[in-house]
């Protein structure tokens, strides 16, 4: 199964992409996570399905220092999680 999900809130410059990755890296979750332009978190992760809810939980949770306002989630093709890898931070230094 894979998943998009759009978090919004105070989710840039508090560490939530660091939170994030962590969190789906134990969950052993592929895809990966990034700042969007208008201040959102964008994440496309792929898994079984409760480890995806798992994930959905811990962003709607969010990270010490953030504030989530709302999660967006889709669920997308399966063939969108043909190319994903372990999870990653896309746009960090």
């Amino acid at each position: 199964m894979v998943c998009h999900y759009l978090v919004k809130g105070r989710v840039q410059g508090v560490g939530f992409r660091w939170f994030v990755q962590r969190e789906a890296s134990e969950i052993g979750l592929r895809g990966w996570v990034r700042n969007t332009d208008e201040g959102h978190v964008e994440v496309v992760a792929a898994g079984e399905p409760e480890d995806l809810a798992e994930l959905s939980q811990s962003l709607k949770k969010g990270s010490r220092g953030s504030r989530v306002d709302a999660v967006i989630e889709h669920e997308l093709a399966e063939s969108e999680g043909a190319n994903l890898g372990k999870f990653d931070i896309e746009g960090a230094w």
